[in-house]
């Protein structure tokens, strides 16, 4: 799990003047792209009956939502995510397309975990490629932030590729 704690460094009442450009921007682009891996694990938890699968899901959804409300306190609270709400996945690696989100929504049993972990896969790389936009950080908490969605995200592609191999 990943440390979510003021210990990291960084005051959690950290003001968005006192972040770096690429800090500011990568918290921008990460709230919402967590918050589709989010809307996918809130799927799996509904559709899938993979016991692998559904820990997962579990796990990706409690990580990544407390992630989005510690990125969020970085940019001063929920309502000043603005410019990345779109889901539509153009700026940010890895997100599904609204057309992929739908298909996703309306499979089932071994096709619906197929796409899930398949997608998922893709998404966590995304977020790999993305956390290299604060790997040169001087604020500890994004730092640790940044080493974090790298292990933690890496581990779980590992975890995602050999369920896949088992289905």
């Amino acid at each position: 799990m990943l440390g979510h704690s003021s210990a990291n460094g960084m005051n959690n009442s950290q003001s968005t003047s006192e972040l770096q450009m690429n800090e500011f921007m990568f918290a921008e682009m990460m709230i919402p792209h967590h918050q589709q891996a989010v809307d996918m694990s809130d799927l799996a938890l509904k559709k899938s009956t993979n016991a692998g699968i559904l820990d997962l899901a579990k796990r990706i959804k409690d990580a990544q939502s407390a992630e989005i409300i510690q990125m969020q306190s970085w940019l001063g609270g929920e309502e000043a995510n603005s410019m990345m709400t779109d889901h539509s996945g153009h700026s940010m690696g890895g997100m599904l397309t609204k057309e992929e989100f739908s298909k996703l929504e309306s499979s089932s049993g071994v096709t619906f975990d197929t796409l899930f972990l398949e997608g998922m896969i893709v998404h966590h790389e995304g977020a790999i490629d993305m956390a290299q936009m604060i790997k040169d950080t001087t604020t500890q908490e994004v730092n640790t932030f940044g080493l974090n969605v790298v292990e933690v995200q890496s581990e779980e592609i590992r975890e995602m590729k050999e369920i896949l191999e088992s289905l």
